[in-house]
Parts: structure tokens; C-alpha cells; sequence
């Protein structure tokens, strides 16, 4: 996807001077907004710009219209999502989400998505998890991770490749971590740089049966691909069916 250089349409920029707000504590949970005429004064915009602003950010789950009170902050407002990398299961867990269960942990030879996307050479080995992501209600998420080749991890990112031979022992079918968490857990000092896409699509069937859904489920298909400077290291396809938990997308440039 590509994010083009024109301005911010004035809504966005003022609903997200407003989630910074609430982000950095100046509104804090369970605090409740000045009124329209007053906060528009503050932020010297009109009252129009700012109603359709505090509508966006009450669809997105910062603010709640209370009768006889206004608009206050959540008490837990939703994490900003892609624009920081995070793993699923703490994306659309808040952090108190799904757990990962480990279905596969194996080698295997490149396919067109991860040739594309880490521009694999035909015959390399890549690492490849897949993995179901379960709460309360059931399984929220399939996932599947790749890593790009051994010799280019330990070239652009060794602890990475260390850390993922030793996360390739993971029981099957029992409490593990996804790649994505092991590869930041592995990057605390190192920068990484990610792009994702959202496709509209359904389970087919051996989706479904690994989720305890029929085939012609809906569902949303997030990819995903990580990157140390120019170089890819990581790509996923995450398949989240409909009544999976709420999947948080912040946009900016």
C-alpha cells in the first residue's frame, strides 16, 4: 500500500492531535472532555470539524457518550495498532488477549507469497509457524510466519536467528509464542520498519476446520512484513474470521 505525500484531511489531523491527547494523559482514563464550544475554543477549530473528529475517536473506542455526563475517556483506550509493531495476540488482546498454540513448527521450501515478500531464492529453507491464537470464547486467529533464510538472519539480525532455533522446540498443540513476538523480544535495541495489508475473503475449508468454522465463513486476512532496514526478515498471513475480537488499524504518514 502506498501512502501518498498530501495533507492530512483536517478532521484526521485534529482526531489524532486528540488521541495523542488521551494517549499522553493531558485527557486520562475515565476523565470527561470539556464541552464543544470550550474544547473547540482550546484546539481553535470549528465545532463541525471537531463533532465528526469525536465521532471518529467514539467509533474507535476512545470516548464514550454518557447521558447527562459527555464524552469521557475509556478506561481502557485501544492500543494505536500497526503504526507500532506489535504481535497479534497483544494487538487485539489489549495485552490480556489470546494465548498462542503452536499447530507447526517446520522447514519448507519457498512459496510465491514468501518469495515476493522476502524475496526467498527457490530452493532456500525458511522457518514456518503456523499457529492458532485462543481466548475465551475459542480460537480467535490462524497465523502463519515465515522467516527469511538462516544465512541472511545471521548476516542482518543474528539474535533473531538464535532466538528462533530455540523457539522451533516448541511443544505442539501446546502454550507457545509466535514469531513476531520472538523477533521483537530479540530487537530491543534494533529498529524494525513494517507494512501490512487487509483483504476481505472467507476460511476455505482446512482454514475452517483448524478454527471449528464452516468453509464460507467470512473472514479478514491481515499480511504482514517486517523489515531490518532494506532487508525482510519476517512475513506473516493472519486469518481472523467473522467474531473474531476487534482489530485495531491506525493510519498515518
Amino acid at each position: 500500500m502506498t501512502v501518498s505525500g498530501h495533507r492530512r484531511r483536517p478532521v484526521v489531523a485534529l482526531y489524532e492531535r486528540i488521541a495523542d491527547a488521551v494517549h499522553d494523559g493531558t485527557y486520562p482514563p475515565g476523565s470527561t472532555l470539556p464541552s464543544e464550544p470550550k474544547l473547540a475554543a482550546e484546539l481553535g477549530v470549528s465545532r463541525p470539524a471537531l463533532r465528526e473528529a469525536l465521532l471518529l475517536l467514539q467509533e474507535d473506542g476512545l470516548l464514550t457518550v454518557r447521558r447527562g455526563v459527555g464524552r469521557t475517556v475509556n478506561a481502557r483506550p485501544p492500543r494505536r495498532g500497526f503504526e507500532h509493531v506489535q504481535p497479534l495476540e497483544e494487538l487485539i488482546g489489549g495485552g490480556t488477549g489470546p494465548r498462542v498454540r503452536a499447530l507447526l513448527r517446520t522447514l519448507e521450501e519457498p512459496t510465491d507469497f514468501t518469495t515476493q515478500h522476502l524475496l526467498a531464492p527457490a530452493r532456500a529453507e525458511l522457518r514456518f509457524w503456523e499457529s492458532v491464537l485462543v481466548g475465551e470464547a475459542g480460537p480467535a486467529a490462524l497465523c502463519h510466519e515465515w522467516a527469511a533464510p538462516d544465512e541472511v538472519l545471521d548476516r542482518v539480525h543474528p539474535a533473531f536467528a538464535t532466538a528462533l532455533r530455540a523457539g522451533a522446540s516448541a511443544p505442539s498443540d501446546g502454550p507457545a509464542a509466535s514469531m513476531l513476538s520472538v523477533l521483537l523480544d530479540a530487537s530491543r535495541e534494533l529498529a524494525l520498519h513494517a507494512h501490512s495489508g487487509i483483504t476481505a475473503t472467507l476460511l476455505g475449508r482446512r482454514r475452517g476446520e483448524q478454527l471449528g468454522r464452516p468453509a464460507d465463513t467470512p473472514a479478514v486476512l491481515v499480511t504482514q512484513v517486517v523489515r531490518v532496514g532494506d532487508s525482510p526478515v519476517l512475513a506473516a498471513k493472519h486469518m481472523l474470521p467473522t467474531g473474531a475480537p476487534a482489530l485495531p488499524v491506525l493510519q498515518s504518514h
